[in-house]
């Protein structure tokens, strides 16, 4: 089941203490072992590296103190430094994967792979939403988009079908994480858990529909993240606040809002395992981004990150979570942190480049024996 945590975290621990302050731990060239030559990314703005900002230059994730402390500079990340898939990147042993719309990468001549991803993106369309009253109010360039410019990217590369395959053979495709952004922005605007959760179905068909799209183009290894427990975020602990302790679970989660992502991600597994029986010649493998958050939140003292702040925003101001929706990271007079490597949480949002760091350790761990390498 999705919140099984089920390796032990001992011997992958040693690896980074030993390595301390390397950014990857010791099975770090796990992915490179595979031979990948390109990573290809959909999903939202757990990956985007910098698609939104091109599209909307005055994004706060335009501007420091977002990128703060391994880039020195705001890229688009949203995140004080790297994410899970600068990690993959560097476990691939290729260059970080640059964006799309991002001019002056060369990405037809680069060819170690492409994101697609955009911050504040959604699993489905923003005029299916609007027919259910709801509003995407960050971008437009949701899941349906992003293959669309993955169409037009490997129409300038390939000459045919069999040509594409030829050149993605040593590439790995990642679908989301993507969907969350549908729940959220339903949430916000005052849906109740059990109507959003009507929306499942269809979320989760939207990526099983990409998934089958990116294996037409030539995939075959694809990752398919699922959601993480959102109901541990402060975005959702502060909005979503009660005084009713039986709502919260050991680590001072709401559950409802985790049963949320816990049902996104049943479904989903189920429709990769029917994407498996489909095309058995391809590698379409769960990512478990529930468990692996689940699994930070278990081992917060090892992994020292201070315990007494693990569900504080570094970046932010307000409530018991540091977050506040009408002050967020980025605005005049909202602080960061004296140490992000503290926090699991970056913006209320997001994680700390440390948080991803542990994540794509755990993933990395996990996927590898599963890629057919």
């Amino acid at each position: 089941m999705a919140n099984n945590v089920h390796f032990s975290p001992v011997l992958p621990l040693i690896c980074f203490f030993l390595l301390a302050p390397s950014p990857l731990p010791c099975n770090a060239q796990t992915l490179k072992t595979c031979g990948l030559n390109s990573i290809y990314q959909l999903g939202d703005s757990v990956s985007d590296t910098g698609n939104l900002i091109q599209e909307h230059p005055e994004s706060a994730f335009a501007k420091l103190p977002y990128g703060e402390t391994f880039f020195k500079n705001a890229t688009g990340r949203c995140s004080n430094g790297l994410l899970m898939i600068d990690y993959f990147a560097i476990s691939a042993g290729i260059p970080f994967v640059d964006a799309f719309l991002n001019s002056n990468a060369s990405l037809y001549s680069q060819g170690h792979g492409v994101n697609f991803a955009v911050a504040g993106s959604t699993a489905l369309p923003s005029y299916i939403l609007a027919d259910k009253k709801i509003s995407s109010p960050v971008t437009n360039s949701s899941l349906s988009t992003q293959l669309d410019w993955m169409f037009t990217y490997f129409n300038g590369i390939c000459y045919d079908y069999d040509d594409c395959a030829q050149k993605l053979k040593s590439s790995l495709f990642i679908v989301g994480e993507i969907g969350e952004n549908d729940y959220r922005y339903a949430l916000l605007q005052g849906k109740t858990i059990e109507e959003v959760k009507t929306l499942v179905p269809e979320v989760v068909q939207a990526i099983k529909d990409a998934v089958t799209r990116v294996i037409d183009f030539g995939a075959v290894r694809v990752v398919v993240p699922g959601n993480f427990p959102v109901g541990c975020f402060p975005i959702y602990l502060t909005q979503f606040r009660t005084n009713d302790s039986a709502a919260y679970d050991q680590f001072h989660c709401l559950k409802g809002l985790n049963n949320l992502s816990f049902h996104h991600n049943e479904l989903l597994q189920q429709a990769i395992q029917e994407l498996k029986n489909e095309h058995p010649n391809v590698a379409i493998i769960y990512g478990d981004y529930y468990t692996a958050f689940m699994w930070i939140l278990g081992h917060v003292r090892t992994l020292e990150f201070d315990d007494g702040s693990m569900q504080k925003a570094c970046c932010g101001i307000g409530g018991d979570y540091d977050f506040n929706l009408t002050k967020m990271c980025g605005m005049s007079g909202v602080p960061v942190c004296e140490n992000p490597d503290k926090r699991i949480s970056w913006d209320g949002v997001h994680l700390t480049q440390k948080a991803n760091k542990y994540m794509a350790m755990w993933l990395i761990h996990d996927i590898f024996p599963k890629l057919r390498c």
